[in-house]
């Protein structure tokens, strides 16, 4: 498994300090994040989930711990719009770049609004999935937010 990736390019690009950690994938899993804070034997708050969404129609990315839930609502007011839902699988790959599993918030395609949950601020290290299935990279959530300019807000239900 390479760990050179859009997502590590990016990081680098950014100047920001990381260390990767890779783990057996489990494609059967019924929550992606849950079983990679799992393998890797961290706590699931500090194992950011990925998701695509859309806001109004417009694709945003949110970036919330892997245990909890995205409340609609909040995203949709996090980014000032009426009206928020999930981003069907094959969109979200199509406006990526990367493989369901392996969606980073990093280095996507074409970079779009990205919003992660306020508390994850609070930890003193968050890892977040490194553009490919089985690559989770570790880094400060403040480095995660500034180099994503992303908004810091309460998204989960």
């Amino acid at each position: 498994m390479s760990k050179t990736t859009r997502a590590t390019q990016a990081l680098q690009k950014a100047g920001k300090a990381f260390t990767t950690v890779t783990y057996d994938y489990d494609p059967n899993a019924d929550r992606i994040g849950m079983a990679a804070a799992e393998a890797i034997g961290e706590a699931p708050q500090r194992v950011l989930k990925t998701l695509m969404a859309e806001v109004d129609g417009k694709a945003v990315c949110v970036v919330v711990p892997s245990d909890r839930e995205v409340s609609m609502k909040k995203l949709a007011a996090a980014f000032g719009g009426k009206s928020a839902n999930m981003m069907k699988p094959a969109d979200a790959e199509r406006a990526t770049g990367y493989h369901v599993g392996g969606i980073s918030p990093f280095g996507q395609k074409k970079q779009v609004p990205t919003a992660i949950e306020i508390t994850a601020l609070d930890e003193p290290h968050i890892f977040i999935n490194g553009g490919q299935r089985g690559l989770q990279i570790r880094l400060a959530p403040g480095d995660a937010r500034d180099a994503l300019k992303a908004i810091a807000a309460a998204l989960i239900a």
